[in-house]
């Protein structure tokens, strides 16, 4: 990497988890991104990719929830997919302290892309691991075993809340993502952990499935 030796430096996850000889074994899973920095919170010169491989359960594109929303006696679907994306907002800020801000956004000002639903809250964020886990967990039916699903589990809804504060508005219960491929063609998802100085951001297309 072209390191002096009197110069020091340390290896971190994405998360910033400073990568040390006793963690060093934990880092059993392929395809894991590390930085070599200078300082564990060091300003990311550049912004990095990494490409999420996993295999989607063909139901989650091709029906995209529509059984469901189109059983739902006669009634307009496309707000039932919308409670779902509403549904990861709720249980985003469901811990704040201060006050909890939902937004949605309908844009169709085709200068700055296709027209797209926007949904933006004020929550905890999510780290780069965690939307990882948000585009895998229950995505696939085929892969369910061995270091799949303890390595993709780790996104689990917060403990439960009032009721007038929890997330179960949604009506059918089909998912986030299966409500996105309902309302479009794709999702990008943008999010900065609270405790963290780094943006991460989520790309889910159907052309590119």
């Amino acid at each position: 990497f072209g390191i002096s030796s009197n110069e020091t430096f340390v290896i971190t996850t994405t998360n910033r988890m400073e990568i040390t000889e006793d963690n060093f074994s934990k880092l059993v899973h392929d395809g894991v991104t590390l930085y070599l920095l200078q300082s564990v919170d060091q300003m990311l010169l550049l912004a990095t990719k990494e490409r999420i491989e996993f295999l989607p359960h063909y139901d989650t594109l091709v029906k995209s929830g529509m059984y469901e929303y189109y059983a739902s006696e006669g009634q307009n679907p496309l707000p039932f997919a919308l409670a779902e994306l509403i549904d990861n907002s709720l249980s985003a800020t469901s811990q704040n302290t201060g006050i909890r801000s939902i937004q949605i956004k309908l844009l169709f000002d085709e200068s700055q892309g296709k027209p797209a639903v926007a949904v933006i809250d004020n929550g905890s964020g999510m780290t780069s691991k965690q939307l990882n886990n948000w585009a895998v967990y229950r995505l696939s039916k085929f892969t369910r075993q061995g270091d799949f699903e303890s390595d993709h589990s780790g996104y689990v809804r917060p403990l439960p809340v009032p009721r007038s504060l929890n997330s179960d508005i949604s009506y059918f219960g089909v998912g986030g993502k299966q409500a996105v491929f309902f309302v479009g063609q794709s999702a990008r998802m943008i999010s900065k952990p609270a405790a963290s100085q780094d943006v991460h951001e989520l790309v889910l297309s159907k052309e590119d499935f």
